[in-house]
């Protein structure tokens, strides 16, 4: 899934000439149909339908404003970890992630062909095997059950057209014990200048996750702008 869409940003915020050219790069990209779909009391938010994204999510500025060390930090990876970057992009914390676990493997998921073969490319370019790049649909992200370590999803769950089918899916993607963190934009923050389709509040997240089977470990405010929830799935008595 493409996250960090400018048009999930209040159009209050000044934009320059390359920020207006990637805005309407985006505009032309965007399925039309937000809010048309409703969870759990919350809409459902649009996803972007073409690889105009590339260009937004490698942005330069990006590092400053999601600060992803905090994050990596905050994961405590073990270097030989299997783990799950869903709605993948360009690889912004794929290839992070797969220089912290070594030993491991990372699993890039998307649903657009065009963005697995540029994770793959990349991938290949770096010299880096241990991302395997993966086409997923709307409803399954195509992992192996009872692998994973650790499933994470940056600014990309609130766009899943289909909840319900994408976690019971990580659920058992996932190995007993394993964990999974939720990055979403802070809802019950009105000063974040994004739109509250594309915002979560910790108690959305929370009562998403918990219905999918998850428990939940804790939240870190870490970020700038968006909440670090972690569940994981729980070991069998």
């Amino acid at each position: 899934m493409l996250t960090g869409l400018p048009h999930v940003f209040k159009s209050e915020i000044p934009v320059g000439p390359v920020a207006a050219v990637l805005f309407a790069l985006f505009l032309a990209g965007c399925s039309d149909h937000a809010g048309s779909s409703t969870w759990m009391g919350r809409d459902i938010a649009d996803v972007m339908s073409s690889e105009h994204g590339a260009v937004w999510l490698d942005r330069p500025e990006r590092d400053a404003e999601e600060l992803p060390g905090r994050l990596f930090a905050a994961l405590r990876l073990n270097a030989s970890d299997h783990v799950a970057d869903i709605g993948a992009g360009t690889g912004f914390f794929t290839f992070p992630l797969a220089a912290r676990v070594p030993h491991g493997r990372v699993h890039a998921v998307e649903v657009h062909q065009a963005l697995v073969d540029t994770l793959r490319a990349r991938a290949e370019r770096r010299g880096v095997r241990n991302v395997v790049p993966v086409l997923g649909s709307v409803d399954n992200p195509s992992l192996p059950e009872e692998r994973l370590d650790l499933v994470l999803i940056v600014s990309s769950y609130h766009e899943f057209s289909h909840p319900q089918d994408m976690m019971s899916h990580i659920f058992r993607a996932l190995r007993p014990g394993g964990r999974l963190v939720i990055v979403e934009y802070r809802g019950e923050d009105a000063t974040i200048p994004v739109e509250p389709l594309h915002r979560m509040s910790e108690a959305q997240i929370r009562l998403e996750m918990e219905a999918a089977g998850f428990v939940w470990l804790d939240t870190l405010d870490i970020l700038p702008m968006q909440h670090v929830v972690t569940f994981r799935r729980p070991v069998a008595p």
